[in-house]
């Protein structure tokens, strides 16, 4: 999705959101700025997992994974809850997926463009 595909149209972005909301927005992106929390999101926008499971789809520690995850709920995209001995952990809700999706989606029509660049004019 694009400003002009929005809803509400080019003039819902005439007028600056309010500062707090900016300051909210800016503070999640810093949190998807690491490559290890923006998959680690992908994943829980798809399933409830367990700091185990995260682990070892990503590659990564059990500890190093908890301190994500902990930025992340600080961050207020992630939540969690006890199953037993378990907590599963789970992105916030859709938005956190359909924010994820899009920058993932124009990345790839920024790297299609590197590869393959407009030939320049006459």
């Amino acid at each position: 999705m694009y400003a002009t595909d929005n809803v509400a149209g080019p003039r819902a972005f005439a007028r600056l959101p309010d500062p707090a909301s900016v300051d909210v927005a800016v503070e999640g992106l810093r949190m998807l700025a690491d490559p290890t929390r923006l998959r680690m999101l992908w994943l829980l926008c798809g399933d409830e997992l367990d700091v185990s499971t995260l682990a070892e789809r990503l590659g990564a520690t059990r500890p190093a994974i908890s301190q994500h995850l902990a930025k992340l709920r600080l961050a207020g995209l992630v939540t969690q809850r006890r199953a037993g001995r378990h907590v599963l952990s789970r992105a916030r809700d859709h938005h956190v997926g359909e924010l994820l999706d899009v920058l993932v989606h124009d990345a790839g029509h920024r790297r299609a463009m590197t590869a393959h660049p407009a030939p320049e004019a006459p």
